[in-house]
């Protein structure tokens, strides 16, 4: 025997039995198995202090406990999607989530949906939530998955064997525009980079409340961005508030005002959207509409199980949001008003 791990032909080598047998025991799978052969195994298993691979005892069960997690690669994380509070706090609330409902996470990030159906098949997934794909990426997913799927602010007409998560966001964006109109700011630029989905939704909500508010597409990219708020400064001075459609460009853009000399919220507030762990400590804290990160975790593993069970609805879920107010923001400027 060969010294370090005991391997399973080790153990099946010194009981003169085979590889199957031993596996069979681990893993439960004795009704072909004599009473004597099984406890000869089980006492040299333990005997040498075998210890199994989980991974195989889990794929050799009908109900792996493993859920999958899958984002979508893109281009605006420029790398580092892990990285995006708002994917790193979605991340965390669903381990804790899976963990509390004695499952096992496996996440993956690829930017490629027919990576997906061979990880979930290679690891005998029960569930998978999805996170930052398109719609026809999730049809083509239907079609080749048979495992229930949760995918976070989908946007899609027919859902399959899926349920869609969205928070309101049309809401958070009508929530930001009264509070933003309350403290008197009339002349309100979103900030977004691009005007489609989730992020057009949050616009409109604005617009509801303040309807002369307006949109500027910027670029993904950090330093393409940084030379376009230089180009634009003229324009963004004209505005007495800004709202950012995600705390990471709230936080960006404020960065970006402080280093050519305007002061946040004194000469332009801003509002962002997540209410992640950063823009709390940011200076100043950021004013932002949240999103329950634990609360959708908790429906996504709940909704995954009924699914799975063939006892839960197929549907869209609509999750509110909340303003969360702090420092970003202050009453306006009599002058940035009349302007």
């Amino acid at each position: 025997m060969q010294s370090g791990r005991v391997r399973i032909a080790d153990i099946a080598d010194e009981l003169g039995v085979s590889t199957a047998t031993v596996s069979n025991v681990i893993h439960g799978k004795t009704k072909k198995i004599s009473d004597e052969t099984v406890k000869r195994v089980q006492q040299l298993l333990e005997k040498r202090q075998y210890m199994p691979g989980m991974a195989g005892i889990l794929l050799a069960q009908n109900d792996s406990k493993i859920i999958g997690v899958v984002i979508n690669d893109h281009e605006k994380y420029e790398g580092h999607t892990l990285e995006d509070p708002f994917i790193s706090a979605s991340v965390n609330a669903l381990a804790k989530e899976t963990e509390q409902a004695g499952k096992f996470l496996m996440l993956k990030v690829t930017d490629r949906w027919d990576e997906i159906p061979k990880f979930a098949s290679m690891w005998n997934m029960e569930g998978m939530v999805m996170i930052g794909y398109c719609e026809q990426d999730y049809k083509k997913l239907r079609e080749q998955m048979h495992i229930p799927f949760v995918v976070y602010d989908g946007y899609m007409e027919d859902l399959g064997n899926l349920v869609n998560i969205r928070s309101d966001h049309f809401d958070g964006g009508a929530q930001a525009g009264r509070y933003l109109k309350n403290r008197g700011h009339r002349a309100v630029l979103c900030i977004s980079d691009n005007h489609v989905c989730m992020d057009m939704e949050r616009f409109m909500g604005l617009k509801s409340e303040i309807p002369n508010a307006e949109l500027l597409i910027i670029p993904m990219e950090q330093k393409a961005r940084s030379i376009f708020y230089r180009a634009h400064l003229g324009e963004i001075k004209k505005y007495s508030a800004v709202f950012a459609v995600s705390d990471y460009y709230a936080m960006d853009v404020i960065q970006f005002l402080k280093s050519v000399g305007i002061s946040v919220p004194e000469d332009i507030s801003v509002v962002g959207f997540d209410d992640v762990r950063e823009g709390e400590k940011f200076v100043p804290a950021l004013t932002t509409i949240r999103q329950d990160s634990r609360q959708r975790a908790a429906l996504a593993v709940t909704m995954l199980n009924r699914l799975r069970k063939g006892d839960g609805e197929v549907s869209h879920v609509l999750q509110p949001v909340t303003l969360i107010e702090r420092d970003s923001v202050s009453e306006v400027k009599m002058h940035k008003e009349e302007g």
